[in-house]
């Protein structure tokens, strides 16, 4: 329980810090992107020549590793409850580096993020054991193959609505992560490559993260955020709980529902925090000249 649960806290910081580079690389490449097999290699190419970008590459497969340990170790309800302190991380960071203030309602979600992280811990039973699972397995390879036929038709879209369908798509996508993760079969090199969640597992998270990038460049950092932190950590939570065999200790029903609500809760408040925009943006936006009547402003 403590090697998972410092290994979930890990990533959360790695995480934290990552989101503000990413959200900067992000917004620095033209918003006419799209998930589009014939401009997919061209976009990842221009998120790759941009510095922060991939700085946040490198710390999201280092922040990866981590929370592998703790997807392996920790019932999935905690181990993604516990990649909300990343949002904590993100807030103080804002602090510091953006001049910006925590209010008392904000410093209130940081005192239940971690309080709520707490009370699920005490709360939490032992993780189920990984195993094969053809139902689930085979609805994740299905969900993925929707979430790149909708995120393609999503980011053909510049409209506001695109931003949320987009972190909807993101947070379901690292939810294929974290239950791929715990399904993986590694009890022999064989099995681990003939298991489809070996394949699963980088799909998901590769996905997730493209489409993210592209939630970014459309709109509110806040839109786009806000159903990926839900989804991401809803979705495992209850798959773990109703088909994995994540376990509760025995009393302890009402302290982990109270414990992962208060998590979610003061996780969503933090949100904002995600909200970093580079200055080119916002002289580009500032300088825009006004739109002739009639005409299209996008």
């Amino acid at each position: 329980m403590i090697l998972g649960l410092s290994a979930a806290l890990g990533a959360a910081v790695v995480f934290g810090i990552a989101s503000i580079l990413q959200a900067v690389g992000s917004r620095k490449v033209p918003t006419g992107s799209e998930l589009d097999p014939r401009r997919f290699g061209g976009f990842v190419i221009a998120l790759l020549k941009q510095p922060a970008w991939l700085g946040a590459l490198v710390l999201q497969l280092a922040g990866f590793g981590l929370h592998f340990v703790a997807l392996r170790l920790l019932p999935l309800y905690l181990a993604q409850a516990g990649i909300a302190v990343s949002l904590v991380v993100t807030a103080l960071l804002a602090t510091r580096l953006m001049a910006d203030r925590l209010s008392a309602i904000e410093w209130s979600a940081v005192v239940a993020v971690c309080g709520g992280l707490g009370l699920l811990a005490v709360s939490s039973g032992d993780a189920g054991e990984a195993a094969v699972h053809h139902g689930l397995t085979i609805g994740v390879i299905g969900g993925l193959i929707a979430i790149a036929v909708l995120g393609g038709v999503a980011s053909r879209s510049q409209h506001a609505s695109a931003t949320a369908v987009l972190g909807v798509l993101a947070g379901f996508g690292y939810a294929g992560v974290a239950i791929s993760a715990r399904m993986l079969d590694d009890s022999s090199i064989g099995a681990l490559f003939s298991s489809p969640t070996t394949y699963t597992l980088p799909v998901s998270a590769a996905l997730a993260f493209i489409l993210y990038s592209l939630a970014l460049q459309r709109g509110s950092v806040t839109l786009a955020t806000t159903p990926m932190i839900a989804l991401q950590t809803i979705t495992p939570a209850a798959v773990g709980v109703f088909l994995l065999d994540d376990k509760i200790r025995d009393g302890w029903y009402a302290g982990a529902i109270a414990g992962f609500a208060i998590t979610a809760v003061g996780a969503l408040i933090l949100v904002r925090f995600e909200s970093v925009k580079d200055e080119a943006a916002t002289d580009s936006a500032t300088s825009t000249p006004a739109h002739p009547e009639g005409a299209d402003p996008r």
